[in-house]
Formats: C-alpha cells, sequence, structure tokens
C-alpha cells in the first residue's frame, strides 16, 4: 500500500498531534513509498534497523522513535542510525505518548488487561493529560497474586515492593517510566501502581507515603502497544508484519 496513506491512517488513529511530548511522533524518517511489509519493535536502535531491513522490511514502527523535539547533530550512533535508514529505504514511524495513552492499543489499557480488568478511570497526570489508568478486582487479591499474573504474562521479573497495602483492590498503571505517579496513587487511595521502572529516590518516595508498588521492567510494559498495533495493521490493511524483540532487561 502507499506509505502515505498508512501514515495518515497511523497519524489519525493514534491521534498523533493531541498530545504534548518530547517525542517528535508521527513519521520520523521517510524511506520507500510502498508499503507491503511492516517491522515493529519498542526502540530505534542500530539492531532494530538493521533487523527490520534483514527482514525485508519497508517500515519500522516503533515507541521510542529516533528525534525526540529536535535531531541535533548527526553524528556518532545517530548518522549511523540515520545511514542504516536511508540506506535500506526503510520508514521510520513513531509513536511514544500516544501509543502509551491510546484507550485499544494502548500499553497502559494493556497492562490493565494482563489482570482482566477494564479501565475505570484515567491515572497518571503528566504535563496536565493523565497518560495511565486505573481499574478495580471485584474482591481484594493477594499483591504476590497480582505480581505472579504479571511475570507470567509478560515473562518477566517483577520486583514487589510491599510499602502499603497487601492485600489489592484498586490498581494504577504507567507503562516505562511511571513512578513520577506515586504521589497521586497515594493521594486517590490505589492500593497499587503498577510501571516499568523505579529509582532510588522513587523506593524512598514509596517507602513514606506508604505506597506498594510493582516494577515490572520498562522495556516489558512497552511492548504490549507495538504488539497490539501490529495486530492491528496486519488485521486492517492484510500487511505482512513481524515483532523485533530487542529486551532491555531494564
Amino acid at each position: 500500500m502507499n506509505r502515505d496513506e498508512l501514515v495518515a491512517f497511523l497519524d489519525e488513529y493514534l491521534q498523533i498531534s493531541a498530545y504534548p511530548d518530547k517525542s517528535s511522533n508521527g513519521l520520523q524518517v521517510e524511506g520507500k513509498a510502498e508499503v507491503e511489509r511492516v517491522a515493529f519493535a519498542v526502540d530505534t536502535t542500530l539492531r532494530t534497523i538493521e533487523r527490520a531491513a534483514k527482514g525485508r522490511a519497508d517500515m519500522l514502527i516503533v515507541h521510542h522513535g529516533m528525534i525526540w523535539g529536535g535531531l541535533g547533530y548527526v553524528t556518532g550512533f545517530h548518522y549511523r542510525r540515520l545511514k542504516a535508514l536511508i540506506e535500506s529505504g526503510l520508514n521510520l514511524y513513531a509513536a511514544h505518548l500516544p501509543l502509551d495513552v491510546h484507550p485499544e492499543v494502548g500499553n497502559n489499557v494493556g497492562l490493565l488487561r494482563l489482570l482482566g480488568l477494564e479501565p475505570k478511570g484515567p491515572f497518571g497526570e503528566y504535563k496536565g493529560l493523565s497518560i495511565g489508568l486505573y481499574g478495580e478486582f471485584n474482591e481484594p487479591q493477594p499483591i504476590e497474586k497480582v505480581a505472579q499474573i504479571i511475570a507470567e504474562k509478560l515473562d518477566t521479573t517483577v520486583k514487589t515492593y510491599e510499602f502499603g497495602k497487601k492485600e489489592i483492590k484498586t490498581v494504577g498503571v504507567v507503562s516505562g517510566a511511571g513512578a513520577f505517579a506515586l504521589e497521586e496513587a497515594h493521594r486517590k487511595g490505589i492500593d497499587l501502581l503498577v510501571t516499568g521502572e523505579f529509582g532510588h529516590a522513587d523506593y524512598l518516595t514509596a517507602l513514606d507515603l506508604p505506597q506498594s508498588v510493582l516494577v515490572a521492567g520498562h522495556y516489558k510494559t512497552e511492548t504490549l502497544g507495538v504488539k497490539a498495533l501490529m495486530g492491528l495493521v496486519r488485521e486492517k490493511f492484510g500487511l505482512s508484519v513481524f515483532f523485533i524483540d530487542e529486551p532491555t532487561d531494564l
């Protein structure tokens, strides 16, 4: 199909221009005019670009693109990535916050659904926008059971910080680096924050609030969106698609 038709669909479906974002979302690097095969990945790296090209992809769709508000100097690894894209004719399309937030294929709705939950409302305010969601179990669940479900379904190692509730009714989810929502979770009475990344200062904040937290990995929690979008593109357009798995274990 024509690249511009696919880009127009993605821009509209993901509401690319609706969110304040550090990422330059949308078509970041223009390649071939016709698209028959599409690769999906969480990150834009030299390795994912090379694997997409080796897999004969015409477009690479990612969560973390290459351009974050401006490219700056095209040297070093920036040059090598851009060179590999141009030489292979790959189109690079990025959707950062739009793919976290999306109500159908988003990372956060995907995290809730891993737990068998549907969204009850918005959560995780970032620059005036709630990029996360929260849901509620019918009956309280042991935090260990919630952790086990996420670990098994995401095939990841989950770290559990039982600083607050140990019997979980309400769950707030913010994929990736979502520890900024700790205080909001505590303020709103969210029993458990599920996110991907947790630092030293975050640990101390959660301890003092107190707030229970599950940390499932930045990478793993953000595979859900690109995989869901991959299924949609295959179904809607009949294009050949494949996922490039490059886990960071972080």
